[in-house]
């Protein structure tokens, strides 16, 4: 693992100012709409931040901004930091979508159990957090973060959401709390192998990667790390906890949940899956494959068959990260390519979708989908961002999620036919449950109860605009984004000792006939 260190902390201060913007947020008077401004002026500023970090990363120069300090000297954990191309495309992924969200869910904590100040303090919170967890490259650091970001989440769902707010805040802590017992354990497995090196104990990615790890061992740690994050991916069959937080959740906590928290799972397994255990990844590749298949079908299923419009979006989203992580473990260039651009693309067009359904529940007061219907004739412009976002959840060619379903198709095609194939069905089920939903909402007679439904207002097209905005340019030109991921695709499969098949062609006297 290359890396070139850095004069200025860049990746530090980029996860420091969300935190210190939701102290700002807190001591706020909360009676104006002074917090919420300021909240959207530290995400904005964040935004600009991590911009200027993506204009200075060099593609193909390895992890870049790196910071390493001794931490915990006894443990052999170090506060080590650095960005590659898969941490720079979901940094800029949080920092994009923390405004959008915060814009979208102006008014969404009015009606909490806490104050708003508290509502966008832990959306800050969340945000840094979030970014330090894609910077980090120590196990042992990264750890303590990826269940550092439980607390804001659940703080989010159950005191702002609906209903069922405390079932499924509870639920979602205890799936992902069982699944971080088991990293844990491997957590401290490592430490054990580590510690028998000349140099002691270490948690360094780039220590561990050249640590000998013993197949039978490397292979139980690598089970560890791996339920962890299929629960936070989430993955069949360790999903249920996402439909009913998903469900409940305010609008913007969804899209920070499952376009941004859910991402960390699918970002480790490449980042420390594949890194440290090369061997145990490809003993597990062919189950791994079969449950991303069944989570590919299995999501798109489900979504057809439900009523509830935020569980609907829910069981969509199990549907795609089936697709990440079959084009992670498919193990080629173009299909790790495209899971990496799918982690992306994914975030956009969920973000847009839950955020337009949002509006629109916000206006009936319903998630049923059969309390609607016609609102095209009254809500046109809503109407239209709905169908937008939902076209490019199916990923219909011209808009950013086809690029990556292509790739990871077409690279998963050149090892399993089959799960190929199998995969392939779940592009036919989205265009069901994607046109279903719309048809039953938007189109034909208008109901009583939609006739005065008022169209999209100033503020929430300018949370939407973006991230349809950058729905088409990625849809017409991906180049940027695949240039940042590429190298450190092509780093990982090095690493793991794999590389594409070559392709087979009919020689001269099978291909040609006199």
């Amino acid at each position: 693992m290359t890396g070139s260190e850095t004069t200025i902390p860049w990746l530090t201060i980029l996860a420091l100012l969300p935190l210190l913007g939701a102290g700002a947020v807190l001591v706020t008077p909360s009676r104006t709409a002074l917090p919420k401004l300021v909240a959207l002026g530290v995400s904005l500023v964040v935004l600009v931040v991590s911009v200027v970090v993506a204009l200075l990363f060099e593609v193909d120069g390895g992890f870049q901004f790196v910071e390493r300090y001794t931490w915990i000297r006894t443990f052999g954990a170090n506060y080590a930091v650095g960005l590659d191309g898969l941490g720079l495309v979901l940094v800029l992924l949080t920092t994009i979508l923390t405004p959008v969200v915060i814009l979208a869910s102006w008014n969404d904590a009015d009606t909490g159990r806490w104050s708003v100040n508290t509502f966008f303090a832990w959306m800050l919170v969340l945000e840094g957090l979030s970014i330090w967890v894609f910077c980090a490259t120590d196990v042992f650091l990264f750890y303590v973060l990826f269940e550092a970001t439980l607390i804001p989440i659940y703080f989010l769902i159950g005191g702002f959401g609906g209903a069922r707010r405390s079932y499924a805040a509870v639920k979602f802590l205890l799936y992902s709390l069982a699944g971080g017992l088991l990293m844990l354990a491997s957590v401290v497995g490592l430490y054990v192998v580590s510690a028998d090196s000349a140099s002691g104990p270490s948690y360094l990615l780039e220590d561990l990667m050249a640590a000998d790890i013993g197949t039978s061992t490397g292979r139980w740690l690598f089970l560890g790390f791996f339920i962890a994050f299929a629960v936070k991916a989430p993955m069949w069959p360790v999903h249920t906890w996402l439909p009913d937080a998903a469900s409940e959740a305010t609008p913007g906590t969804s899209v920070l949940l499952v376009s941004v928290l859910d991402k960390i799972g699918t970002f480790a397994m490449m980042r420390f899956c594949l890194n440290i255990f090369p061997e145990a990844s490809r003993w597990a590749t062919p189950v791994v494959m079969t449950l991303a298949v069944i989570s590919v079908i299995y999501g798109a299923l489900l979504a057809i068959g439900q009523q509830d419009i935020r569980r609907l979006i829910a069981y969509t989203s199990i549907s795609h990260f089936g697709f990440i992580v079959l084009g992670i473990f498919a193990m080629t260039s173009q299909s790790q390519a495209g899971a990496a651009l799918y982690m992306f693309n994914h975030g956009l067009s969920t973000a847009a979708l839950f955020l337009v359904t949002g509006f629109l529940i916000s206006r009936r007061g319903s998630k049923l989908i059969d309390d609607y219907g016609g609102v095209e004739k009254v809500a046109p412009v809503l109407a239209g961002t709905f169908l937008l976002a939902g076209l490019s959840s199916l990923s219909l060619p011209g808009l950013s999620p086809f690029v990556s379903e292509f790739l990871v198709l077409a690279g998963t095609f050149t090892v399993s036919i089959t799960a190929a194939v199998v995969a392939t069905l779940g592009i036919v089920l989205a265009a069901v449950y994607i046109l279903y939903m719309y048809q039953r909402t938007m189109t034909g007679p208008l109901r009583e109860s939609t006739k005065n439904l008022p169209d999209l207002r100033p503020r929430e097209i300018a949370a939407l605009a973006p991230l349809l905005l950058l729905i088409v340019v990625l849809g017409f030109f991906p180049k940027p984004a695949l240039d940042a991921v590429n190298p450190t695709v092509d780093r990982l499969l090095q690493e793991v000792g794999v590389s594409d098949p070559q392709p087979t062609v009919a020689s001269d006297e099978e291909g040609a006939s006199e």
